[in-house]
């Protein structure tokens, strides 16, 4: 991989990276609800969800999920339920006291392990690793060092964006002192979720 490509890759990689899908939305709801240290810190929880990914990418396992109509099936559908039951769970969630919030269930554990079965179930992340990211690698050069650096600028890049969606939760949640304001806040955003787990029933493989 030359050093032009790669610095063409990192733009288009920024833009996929701050596109609003399921992982960022979570991370404005929990930095709004939570603050930006945890919503910025469980989201680390994505990140391990991709790195896998990258794995898979990069070992070639990659070819059998664009092959097989039944993995990529199964991904979608568990995909798609786990946002949907997100969905709902906000949709009926509480507007408590905004202190009783921050206590609630905030463990960084269980936030971060939403933010990894979010990014896992999502067949539009597995698409920008078996479609995108080898559009960038020179296939006469070794592929793993490249796949390695274009893995690591995509997570660096991630993370920029997890930091980018928590602040302007963080700053959302200066509005949310109503308890109103919470409970449609919370409904906004589970009928985004909710649209897009309806989304990833629509994902069709690349050809």
């Amino acid at each position: 991989m030359s050093l032009t490509a790669w610095l063409f890759f990192l733009p288009a990689c920024f833009a996929i990276n701050m596109a609003p899908g399921p992982n960022n939305l979570l991370s404005i709801n929990v930095a709004a609800r939570h603050g930006f240290m945890t919503a910025f810190v469980a989201g680390s929880g994505r990140l391990v969800a991709f790195a896998a990914m990258l794995v898979l990418a990069a070992t070639g396992l990659a070819v059998v999920l664009h092959a097989s109509e039944l993995f990529f099936l199964a991904i979608k559908l568990v995909g798609a339920a786990y946002l949907i039951w997100l969905a709902i769970q906000l949709w009926r969630s509480d507007a408590g006291p905004m202190d009783a919030l921050k206590q609630d269930d905030a463990s960084l554990w269980r936030i971060a392990r939403q933010e990894c079965f979010v990014a896992a179930g999502n067949p539009k992340a597995i698409l920008v690793f078996t479609a995108f990211l080898p559009q960038f690698v020179d296939i006469s050069k070794p592929m793993l060092p490249q796949f390695a650096v274009l893995g690591a600028s995509f997570l660096v890049l991630e993370w920029f964006a997890i930091a980018l969606y928590s602040w302007a939760g963080m700053h959302l949640g200066k509005w949310l002192t109503r308890a109103t304001v919470r409970r449609w806040f919370n409904r906004c955003c589970g009928a985004f979720l909710g649209a897009i787990g309806v989304s990833f029933l629509l994902v069709r493989r690349s050809s």
